[in-house]
C-alpha cells in the first residue's frame, strides 16, 4: 500500500469516527436524560419522519454497529470477534482446528471442563432433565438449586441466597426492583452497565462517583444524602475492564455514616481474591454482614451460568417472592445449578487453585510492567488491561497475536476511551509461567517493534 492510499484510509477513518463519536454522544444524552426523568419525546409530525423512525437501520444504536464495521473494512481489520470455539474454553482453546493460548474466557479456576463438575452436570440431567421449566414458584424447587443457594449463603457467613438465570439481569432486576423514585443509586463510575441498566430501570436518581475514590462518594453523601430516602451504593469486588478494587472497609465506613445500603458485585473476586477463594471479604477479613447485597456470577470461577444475590433473611425474601427477574423468569436450570455447586465445592476443597491463580496473574503483571507495558490500574489478579492507546492499535495487536496462536480480545471506543483502548487478559489458574512468559514477550514486540 503507497504512502496516499494510506494517508486516505487514515482520513477516512477518521471520519469514520467522528460519525461514531455523534451517534454514540447521542445514545449518551437519551442515557443522561432518563437519568434526570426528562423523558419527553421528540415532537415527530411529518410522515417521513414516522416511516424514518419505523426503521431499524435508522436507530442510533445500529448505526453504531455499522460505523464499526465500515470503519473495519475501511483499516482492512478483520474482526477479532465471534470466533468459534470447538472445545472446552480453559488455559487453551480450540480454534478452526487449532489449539491457541486462550486469555479471552473467565474460566479462572479452570472448573468448566473439569471432570468433576462435568459429572455432576451429567447427574442432574438424569435425575432432573435440562431445564426447570417455568418460574421455581409455578413449577416449584428442585433440591439442587436450594443446595446451590444454601452454599453459597454459608460461604457469605449470613441468612440466605437465591439465585437467578443471568447475570446481568440479576443486577438489573434486583436494583430495579428495591429502588424507586423517591431513592439515590450512586455507583463508581466504571461500574458493570448492569449495576447502570438496573439503576435506570428503577427510576431512582442515578449519580456517579470517581473510580475507586471512597472520599469522593463520602463528600457526595454529605451534600446529597438528606434530599433521598433509601441510597444504595454500587461497587465491584474486582472491576472487569481495569482489573482493580475499592479499598471496602473504607466503603463500609461511608455506608454505615450515611446511613444507605452497600451491594458489591463479585463476579470477578469470587474465586480470585482471598486465600480461599471467598473473595474481597476474605482479602479484607470482614463479615457477610458488612455488606448487605451481596452479588456474584455462577459462569465464571463457578463453571455455570446464572447470578446470585446473597443477604438477609428479608432481602431474600423480597427477591423470591417481588423480583421480575426471578418471579417471571425460569428458574435456574438444575444442570446449571449442580456444576455450579460442585465448582463451588471444589474451590473450597482445592485452595492450591486459587492459590496458582494468584501467582499466575501476578506473573503476568510483573513480566508486563518490566517489559514495558502499561497495564492501567490492575492489581495482577484475574483481569490484566495492556493499554494500546488506540483502537486502531488494540484491533491489530489481537489479529497478530491471534496469527501467532494467542487468543485474547480487544477492548476500544466507545467501551472506553480511545486514549484507553486495550487488550483485556483474563488469567486462568490453569496457565502455566510458560504461557504467561511467551505472551509478554509477543505483546511486547507489538508494543515496542
Amino acid at each position: 500500500m503507497g504512502l496516499g492510499d494510506q494517508l486516505r484510509q487514515q482520513l477516512a477513518a477518521k471520519a469514520l469516527k467522528r460519525q461514531l463519536e455523534r451517534v454514540t454522544n447521542e445514545i449518551d444524552s437519551q442515557v443522561t436524560a432518563r437519568d434526570a426523568n426528562d423523558v419527553t419525546p421528540r415532537a415527530v409530525t411529518a410522515p417521513a419522519d414516522l416511516a424514518e423512525l419505523s426503521r431499524f437501520d435508522t436507530m442510533p444504536a445500529y448505526q453504531q454497529v455499522a460505523i464499526g464495521r465500515q470503519m473495519s473494512e475501511r483499516l482492512r481489520i478483520p474482526s477479532p470477534f465471534f470466533r468459534v470455539h470447538e472445545a472446552v474454553a480453559s488455559a487453551t482453546t480450540q480454534i478452526d482446528g487449532r489449539t491457541y493460548d486462550n486469555f479471552a474466557n473467565y474460566n479462572y479456576l479452570g472448573l468448566a471442563g473439569d471432570p468433576v463438575v462435568s459429572a455432576s452436570a451429567k447427574a442432574a440431567i438424569d435425575r432432573y432433565g435440562t431445564s426447570a421449566s417455568a418460574s421455581r414458584i409455578v413449577a416449584g424447587e428442585r433440591p439442587i438449586q436450594r443446595e446451590l443457594e444454601q452454599e453459597l449463603a454459608r460461604l457469605y457467613d449470613v441468612d440466605d441466597c437465591v439465585a437467578f438465570v443471568s447475570g446481568h439481569a440479576t443486577n438489573v432486576t434486583v436494583i430495579g426492583c428495591l429502588f424507586g423514585p423517591a431513592d439515590l443509586i450512586v455507583h463508581d463510575a466504571l461500574a458493570h452497565n448492569s449495576i447502570v441498566q438496573g439503576a435506570q430501570l428503577s427510576g431512582a436518581k442515578r449519580l456517579s462517583f470517581p473510580h475507586n475514590d471512597w472520599a469522593a462518594l463520602d463528600a457526595l453523601l454529605t451534600r446529597v444524602r438528606r434530599q433521598y430516602r433509601r441510597v444504595l451504593i454500587a461497587v465491584e469486588g474486582i472491576y472487569s475492564m481495569d482489573g482493580d478494587f475499592p479499598e471496602l472497609d473504607r466503603f463500609i465506613e461511608i455506608k454505615r455514616r450515611h446511613a444507605a445500603f452497600l451491594m458489591v458485585d463479585e463476579a470477578h473476586s469470587l474465586g480470585v481474591m482471598g486465600a480461599r477463594g471467598l473473595g474481597i471479604r476474605e482479602h479484607f477479613g470482614l463479615a457477610g454482614r458488612d455488606v448487605d447485597i451481596w452479588m456474584g456470577t455462577f459462569s465464571k470461577t463457578l463453571a455455570g451460568c446464572g447470578g446470585y444475590i446473597a443477604g438477609e433473611r428479608a432481602l431474600i425474601d423480597m427477591l423470591r417472592h417481588l423480583a421480575p427477574g426471578f418471579l417471571y423468569s425460569v428458574g435456574l436450570s438444575p444442570v446449571l445449578a449442580a456444576a455450579s455447586l460442585a465448582a463451588l465445592q471444589c474451590m473450597l476443597r482445592e485452595p492450591q487453585r486459587v492459590t496458582s491463580l494468584q501467582q499466575r496473574g501476578l506473573q503476568f503483571l510483573e513480566e508486563a510492567r518490566r517489559a514495558g507495558l502499561n497495564t492501567g490500574l490492575s492489581a495482577g489478579y484475574s483481569v490484566i488491561p495492556v493499554i494500546s492507546g488506540s483502537s486502531m492499535k488494540a484491533a491489530q495487536w489481537a489479529n497478530t497475536l491471534f496469527d501467532q496462536g494467542i487468543n485474547v480480545q480487544p477492548i476500544f471506543y466507545p467501551a472506553v476511551e480511545e486514549k484507553a483502548a486495550r487488550l483485556r487478559f483474563f488469567i486462568c489458574s490453569t496457565h502455566t509461567p510458560e504461557q504467561i512468559s511467551a505472551t509478554v514477550d509477543a505483546v511486547a514486540r507489538l508494543a515496542h517493534g
